[in-house]
């Protein structure tokens, strides 16, 4: 199913300029310090190691407002990453189900649909009070206009370019600084917008709309499960609030992904799977999701992930139970690809999380360097439960890149740290991070040294 590979298309790149979603207060002096300044305030030394650090990930300019929703899900949030692509998976199951009349497989075929083409609405209430009424709406959610494809994925995305600045979330550590952020918009072409090939799924409903959850609790990607189980959480409030699906309140059972390591997903898997839940919410890790995902489709499941970026999705066998309101990394490698170009840089080296997320991400992001005029001078592919990272780091300077790029989830405070004592960190070099470790818990793990 779903075999029209789009993704080997260029996008086109829309950039514009605003201020980002916050992920933190800024309560630090900010800039305005002069260079032989320092107050209580103001991080200087070793506490600024990661400030000019940049990295890419899918976001859109949050309100105030969203934000505020989310905080009092889980008022100890430090980023928002993956958090409002989680609030709308749900809302667009839930609308899809009541379009359907029905929790069984079948809503599956109306999800796309739920997207575009219709009349607009962006909150769960007002679109359902339209699916009621008969009206084909098109849903444009928390992480942007989505406008699915048939093959499950958004054919339009917004990136975050984030960057570490010098001033600390609390005015003793750094965070992301967020009046450097810009936005990128990326749109993928016109042969993107594959047909749809409905599932012939035959599980039945039995009237109560349930959610599992199979995100990151524990594993190399845990910094991003609190804003995922929040986005979660905070929709199936929502949509309660607005009358539930098909006249009942929808549930929520949350379960833990962790990572390839740990191998937590199977079993999460089959305790939701025997609890009857009509989708799944997962993983965040592609890899993750690669390891489980027969085993959902195969019981006529829904699998919806708000983080999976690897490609291997845009023409997965999927029988049409799989979505992602995650864009593809193939457009992360181009959003990033300019970024680097855009600053001056042409000789890059890679250092690349061994698994689908990582290996795939550097393909996309050679090829636009490469398309752009740069060059990847290098890469060294890594294990990230390896001892310590001294070898690739020394492969990395070695090849004496005007910019370097890491690849990875939470072992990068650890080769950030390496690279600092080798002389090529953030304040030597230029250094970017991706969606899978750009935010302030890459610099809360750096500082405790985790």
């Amino acid at each position: 199913m779903r075999t029209r590979k789009w993704w080997l298309a260029l996008v086109g790149i829309v950039a514009s300029f605003t201020l980002v979603a916050a992920a933190c207060s800024d309560d630090g002096d900010g800039d305005d310090a002069s260079d032989d300044t320092t107050d209580e305030t103001t991080p200087s030394g070793d506490d600024v190691a990661l400030s000019g650090m940049k990295g890419t990930t899918p976001l859109v300019d949050l309100s105030d407002e969203f934000k505020d929703r989310m905080l009092e899900i889980d008022p100890a949030l430090v980023d928002f990453n993956y958090g409002p692509e989680s609030y709308d998976a749900v809302i667009i199951m839930a609308l899809a189900a009541e379009q359907a009349g029905t929790d069984g497989a079948e809503f599956a075929n109306y999800i796309n649909g739920i997207t575009r083409d219709g009349e607009k609405c962006t909150d769960y209430a007002g679109c359902l009070e339209l699916v009621q009424a008969g009206t084909d709406i098109d849903y444009d959610g928390a992480s942007g206009p989505l406008e699915f494809s048939g093959n499950g994925e958004p054919t339009e995305a917004s990136y975050g370019i984030l960057e570490f600045g010098n001033t600390g979330c609390d005015g003793t550590k750094e965070c992301i600084d967020n009046d450097k952020t810009t936005f990128v918009t990326a749109t993928a072409p016109s042969e993107a917008d594959v047909p749809q090939e409905d599932t012939n799924a035959t599980r039945e409903g039995d009237g109560e709309f349930v959610v599992g959850s199979l995100l990151p609790e524990t594993g190399s990607l845990a910094f991003l499960g609190p804003p995922e189980f929040a986005g979660v959480n905070l929709a199936i409030q929502e949509i309660n609030e607005a009358g539930g699906v098909l006249g009942k309140d929808a549930r929520h059972i949350q379960g833990d992904s962790g990572d390839t390591e740990n191998n937590v997903a199977p079993g999460t898997v089959d305790t939701l799977l025997s609890q009857n839940v009509d989708a799944i919410v997962g993983a965040a890790s592609s890899s993750v999701s690669l390891s489980v995902i027969d085993k959902i489709i195969n019981a006529g499941v829904v699998m919806f992930s708000p983080a999976n970026t690897s490609k291997k999705f845009s023409t997965y066998d999927d029988n049409g139970l799989y979505f992602r309101d995650a864009p593809s990394d193939i457009l992360q490698g181009q959003v990033l690809a300019d970024t680097i170009i855009g600053d001056g840089h042409s000789n890059v080296y890679a250092l690349v999380l061994n698994d689908d997320y990582g290996t795939g991400l550097l393909e996309d992001l050679t090829n636009g360097l490469e398309g752009g005029g740069a060059t990847m001078v290098g890469d060294s592919v890594y294990d990230p439960k390896a001892a310590d990272f001294s070898a690739e780091v020394e492969d990395a300077k070695g090849a004496d890149p005007d910019a370097i790029v890491i690849i990875g989830f939470d072992e990068t405070s650890r080769i950030l740290t390496t690279m600092i004592e080798q002389g090529i960190g953030p304040q030597d070099l230029a250094v970017y991070g991706v969606d899978g470790n750009m935010g302030n818990a890459l610099a809360e793990n750096f500082e405790a040294g985790a």
